[in-house]
């Protein structure tokens, strides 16, 4: 078991086109020469670009993707050419040789009742803009803006306003054009771009009683203009905040949008189309994948639990889950089989008919909430319908999705004010071939809200969910990871290490510990000897994290001559230890706790409701085997991620017995009855039946023994000792058939009234709240 969890990397992306191709397949770097002995199809000669390079995803062989790069803060006149028939073909028909040109941001001086310095033709990447009023009118907006490389001002519109109107004055966005001065109820205003940009956000805009605007702020994209990751995953969150509480916790004065957590009550149903169309090649429709499962994967962390329809769609439409099932099978409802379908739906079902289908995945989304209302109208008009389409290229066939789109709003909304707040429609369009203006008209569109993203590539895509739905906001959320990046530390973000200067002894110990809660780590208390004090003990969490602590507790049972009288030198029984630090840590992704058994937080974790939610219930869906899957860490490495996982299977049932009996082979214990050593406050591992598990080393001791379940990391028992150094003798960390660990049981009810007197009763961090 690999102490991961949930989904590769970072999710399910959609399909990217001819551009995102080159991104992810081997680039071939731009010069001719290298390319020799290659099989090539289109010619080498007068490919270069003026100012940049190029790369190439098959090399000149046909239907190789050509795409031109550019530095920071340009852009290519061309943007790809595709090797077809023996030629290069581009989307723009030019004779020039393509050059690289200075992106510009959208003309700023519409500003209206007021100034703005500098006046200047033309403004570029990093140019700052000034803006004043007039007297007798109010600023409010972005005094100084920059124009950042995506082509977009940083800030929000500043405007010129007066107080006497119904609505505030919205303003003139840079580059368009606003028709329409009177502000007052029921009075609109109409925007245009300037060419060749694109309006994105709301054309008309109505001033509504409530004072305020109908509609989306507009904003003129060029076609190089983009949303920053970080943009679209705080606009992205913003806007879902009707269906999802905003967690407070350790706000920043100077945060400005508060990123995403889920919020218990509610139904919510979430319908995911992803385009797998066209040019889209094996490596990006895995990639489209891995990115619903993202998005999935990160939601499932919360104690909300949505209901799915997840389609493929080019020529025609495939549905992965739909709606209807995941609400009557159980097994549908399982996200790991969700994964498991999305995995086994591969590349060749997409088949040859490659075109894109945009009315038809909408079709399809339209059929299954029209059986929505069918099977129970009232709860239907209680739902929360949310859908997201991925998109990197413009729909060529099936006609104008618009009407469909419109049917769904119609549907769930009965033309109702009140209502249309039940509906999200979003689109996200990858790369550079995605119809702004066309998908512009099939988002919703409310004030403050943006539903429309414009993402560069694959990567881009993948850093605005990573952004989106910051896990770090919510202390309860225990046993989070996030594998499969270059940041191996946030796989496990628990993971103390431990020293322990005695005053005694000219070596000090070097234990392991996880963080169990904001300012608790558990360790094991055979790592402590008498006279020990807090200011020697150095505790490793994150990197460059200097911890303190201000006291340490052993479980009061923890006596290790307690058995010497019947032949046990040393005893472990009760081997548990706290640390509690000096103030509690801020979690982030690389620090966060790991879940402990028979506590709320692990209710929300295990996804059980308050009535469901037992400890007795945890030991079931956790120990639910003879065999049970689990793991351990080594040392940190110097990226604070461990050097080594551990993978072991906990013996229960018939297994345990030969486990409990190996234990009498440890030098120090002569006892007829190996019960007395190992009690029932043990839970044991090692051995190679029925297969071979890894085993502890030296230092390996007060780690957390762990299972993955759910997606998420419960802590189950703490590495406390074994029958012998295996690692010392062999070098390696590979079991004897007799070579056993002993870890104390975190469901032992005296091991678990200790964590529950410390750790319930948390005065610095979070408390935990045991069952």
């Amino acid at each position: 078991m690999n102490a991961q969890l949930g989904i590769n990397s970072m999710e399910c992306k959609q399909r990217l086109k001819w551009l995102i191709l080159a991104m992810i397949c081997p680039v071939i770097a731009g010069a001719p020469s290298s390319m020799s002995k290659r099989d090539s199809s289109c010619p080498k000669e007068n490919l270069n670009i003026k100012g940049g390079t190029f790369v190439l995803s098959k090399g000149y062989s046909y239907g190789s993707l050509l795409r031109y790069i550019c530095p920071n803060g340009y852009y290519p006149s061309v943007q790809s050419r595709m090797c077809q028939d023996g030629r290069w073909t581009s989307k723009i028909k030019t004779r020039k040789t393509p050059e690289c040109k200075k992106i510009t941001c959208p003309n700023p001086r519409v500003f209206e009742n007021g100034e703005v310095i500098p006046y200047k033709e033309k403004y570029y990447v990093n140019d700052t803009t000034t803006y004043s009023c007039h007297s007798d009118y109010t600023f409010r907006g972005s005094a100084d803006r920059v124009c950042k490389p995506n082509g977009k001002w940083s800030g929000s519109t500043p405007v010129c306003g007066r107080d006497s109107d119904h609505c505030p004055d919205p303003g003139v966005p840079p580059g368009s054009s606003r028709t329409g001065n009177m502000f007052n109820i029921d009075d609109k205003v109409t925007y245009r771009c300037q060419s060749p940009m694109t309006l994105i956000g709301s054309k008309v805009r109505v001033c509504l009683d409530g004072g305020q605007w109908s509609g989306t702020e507009p904003q003129c994209y060029a076609h190089y203009t983009y949303d920053t990751p970080e943009e679209a995953s705080e606009a992205f969150s913003s806007s879902l905040k009707s269906n999802l509480a905003v967690s407070q916790q350790y706000e920043k004065e100077d945060q400005q949008g508060k990123k995403i957590t889920m919020n218990q009550g509610g139904k919510l149903d979430i319908y995911i189309a992803v385009d797998a169309s066209e040019s889209i090649d094996k490596k990006d429709f895995e990639n489209a994948k891995t990115t619903i499962k993202m998005l999935i994967d990160k939601i499932s962390y919360y104690p909300v639990s949505p209901n799915y329809e997840i389609l493929m769609f080019a020529t025609d439409v495939t549905r992965i889950t739909s709606m209807r099932d995941f609400k009557n099978n159980e097994d549908a409802r399982n996200l790991m089989n969700i994964f498991k379908d999305l995995d086994d739906f591969n590349y060749e079902r997409v088949g040859v008919k490659t075109g894109t289908n945009i009315a038809k995945a909408y079709t399809a989304i339209l059929e299954s909430i029209k059986l929505e209302e069918l099977n129970n109208a009232a709860t239907f008009n209680e739902t929360q319908h949310i859908v997201i389409l991925f998109t990197d290229g413009q729909a060529n066939m099936g006609g104008n999705p618009r009407p469909k789109v419109e049917q769904i709003k119609h549907l769930v909304t009965k033309n109702h004010p009140n209502r249309e707040k039940n509906l999200d429609l979003y689109v996200f369009g990858v790369g550079d071939d995605v119809n702004q203006e066309d998908i512009n008209g099939l988002v919703s569109q409310r004030d403050q809200e943006k539903y429309f993203f414009k993402l560069k590539d694959l990567t881009e895509v993948q850093k605005m969910f990573d952004d989106m739905i910051d896990e770090s906001t919510s202390v309860g959320l225990c046993g989070i990871v996030w594998e499969g990046l270059e940041n191996k530390r946030r796989a496990f973000p628990w993971l103390a290490q431990i020293n322990i200067q005695h005053p005694s002894a000219s070596k000090g110990s070097n234990c392991m510990g996880s963080l169990v809660s904001s300012s608790y780590i558990l360790t094991a208390a055979h790592c402590f000897k008498e006279g020990d004090t807090p200011d020697k003990i150095i505790v490793k969490l994150e990197k460059d994290l200097v911890v303190k602590v201000k006291n340490f507790t052993l479980h009061p049972k923890y006596k290790p001559k307690a058995k010497q009288h019947i032949g046990i030198q040393e005893c472990y029984e009760f081997d548990v230890a706290l640390i509690q630090l000096e103030k509690a840590v801020e979690m982030t992704f690389n620090l966060r706790p790991i879940c402990i058994p028979c506590t709320k937080e692990t209710n929300g974790a295990l996804k059980l409701s308050e009535s469901e939610g037992t400890c007795t219930k945890h030991e079931e869906i956790l120990m639910n085997n003879e065999l049970v899957e689990a793991a351990f860490t080594s040392e940190m490495d110097t990226d604070n991620s461990p050097k080594n996982i551990k993978n072991i299977m906990i013996k229960l049932g018939k297994y345990r017995d030969a486990c409990v009996e190996d234990a009498k082979k440890a030098k120090g214990i002569n006892v007829k009855n190996a019960r007395e050593v190992v009690t029932d406050n043990f839970l044991c591992s090692g051995g190679n039946e029925p297969k071979t598990d890894d085993v502890a080393c030296k230092g390996d001791s007060g780690g957390a023994t762990y299972v993955n379940k759910k997606g998420r990391v419960i802590q189950v028992g703490v590495v406390s000792w074994g029958v012998k150094d295996v690692c010392k003798e062999k070098r390696s960390f590979i079991s004897d058939a007799d070579s056993r660990d002993y870890h104390s049981n975190l469901f032992s009810e005296e091991i678990r009234s200790f964590l529950k007197e410390h750790l319930e009763k948390d005065r610095i961090g979070q408390p935990l709240t045991f069952l």
